[in-house]
């Protein structure tokens, strides 16, 4: 069994163990360095008789294409590690399963979005459950409860968060840092940005040629940069197609590519029949902060950092959402009037929870103009309306409305 080195527990393992009591196949997915395959194999130690097969191995992956059959053949949980590595796999399991219904059979782990893998031909309805792995939180990462959208959907907005000696330069340092394990440990910023820059051309030389035909690597490089550049901004295709020169479709058919490796992620717009001015256009952020700032040289605590704070905090909530006990759903709103709020939460019963994202050490009540207007519009479905910013108090502004430090994210309790 391989080890890791400063392992990290992850708030996914009692996730995988859950699914395993009455889920036939367990799909880890999520962006390569994440931290996929040490947590399968810790789930993997608490099933007697597991076996563990590694695709990134060349003979073990030889014998899997060879004979997919006899390859899946084991009594007890057999873990797949980066099982889109061999198509023909997914159909034999996907027998294999059928014939022997029983729970806890296969662990399996990809870095690619797989049901979006054009390659894999058929999904498992109902015999599946995926588990998405982000990089780390800051809560995984200085073991704190990790717990404000849960707090958010059963408090509101009377959420109060203990004061922490962080300000402006420390959430940018933690945003540049990131959250893959490996970048963690590099002890400077320059041999962070080595891991990342290594990082990204093994993705582009890899995964990104196993989603798809790309002919120029340099124009899904330039891409990013342009994306990071305007980080947490509204996906303009044609913009992006103007600057890159190329055409909308190619821009439009890279940035599903991007989302299918798990380097950036769309927000959808939220809109509602009471908000019927608003633009349906989604925004784009970076699964880690930390990549989106190496692409970035430049930015420091003076600079135009807005747009990297907000990618920090909503990708820290998206962390969230996967563990949460709150079944929610991530949106931005943005109408034709200029009122925005950066991140939506809306949970199954269609109460809503606001969150507006702050670069600042101080807040105005203008902060919350978009607040206001979801507020006014949307009555009793609207729980509160949150300005996290680089501060360090806990105050109102008027019923449902307050103001918390951005660290009340991985520091409040669920």
């Amino acid at each position: 069994m391989r080890k890791s080195i400063d392992y990290l527990p992850r708030r996914a393992e009692e996730l995988i163990r859950e699914a395993l009591e009455d889920t036939r196949v367990v799909v880890v997915n999520g962006a390569r360095q994440v931290g996929k395959s040490t947590l399968a194999e810790i789930a993997l130690r608490s099933a007697p008789g597991g076996v563990a097969r590694f695709l990134d191995d060349p003979v073990t992956r030889a014998a899997a294409i060879e004979d997919p059959v006899r390859f899946v053949q084991h009594d007890g949980l057999m873990l797949i590690d980066e099982v889109q590595r061999v198509p023909d796999l997914w159909l034999t399991i996907k027998n294999s399963v059928d014939r022997d219904p029983r729970p806890g059979r296969f662990l399996l782990t990809g870095s690619a979005r797989l049901l979006g893998l054009r390659s894999l031909p058929d999904a498992l309805p109902g015999r599946s459950q995926t588990i998405d792995l982000w990089p780390l939180s800051q809560g995984e990462i200085d073991r704190a409860p990790d717990g404000l959208v849960d707090a958010l959907f059963a408090t509101g907005a009377e959420l109060r968060a203990d004061p922490q000696d962080l300000r402006r330069k420390d959430y940018l340092g933690r945003a540049a840092r990131g959250g893959y394990p490996e970048a963690i440990r590099r002890p400077t910023p320059r041999r962070r940005q080595s891991f990342f820059d290594n990082y990204l051309s093994d993705i582009i030389a890899r995964d990104v040629k196993q989603v798809a035909d790309i002919e120029r690597a340099g124009d899904m490089r330039r891409l990013l940069a342009l994306l990071a550049a305007q980080n947490s901004g509204l996906l303009n295709i044609n913009r992006l197609a103007s600057e890159l020169s190329i055409t909308a479709p190619t821009v439009r058919n890279y940035v599903e590519i991007l989302e299918t490796v798990y380097l950036v992620r769309r927000i959808p717009a939220w809109s509602a029949n009471a908000t019927g001015r608003a633009i349906a256009t989604s925004k784009v952020v970076f699964v880690d902060c930390g990549l989106a700032s190496s692409l970035t040289a430049g930015v420091t605590a003076d600079g135009p950092v807005g747009g990297l704070i907000e990618n920090f905090v909503i990708g820290e909530i998206a962390r969230q959402l996967t563990w949460s006990r709150t079944s929610a759903r991530l949106y931005h709103y943005r109408d034709r009037d200029q009122y925005e709020v950066d991140a939506v939460l809306e949970n199954n019963s269609g109460h809503i929870v606001g969150i507006e994202v702050k670069a600042a050490e101080t807040v105005r009540a203008d902060d919350f103009r978009g607040l206001k207007l979801l507020q006014r519009r949307l009555g009793s479905r609207f729980l509160a309306g949150i300005v996290l910013y680089c501060g360090t108090e806990s105050l109102s502004f008027g019923d449902g409305l307050t103001c918390l430090p951005i660290s009340a994210v991985w520091t409040t309790p669920g």
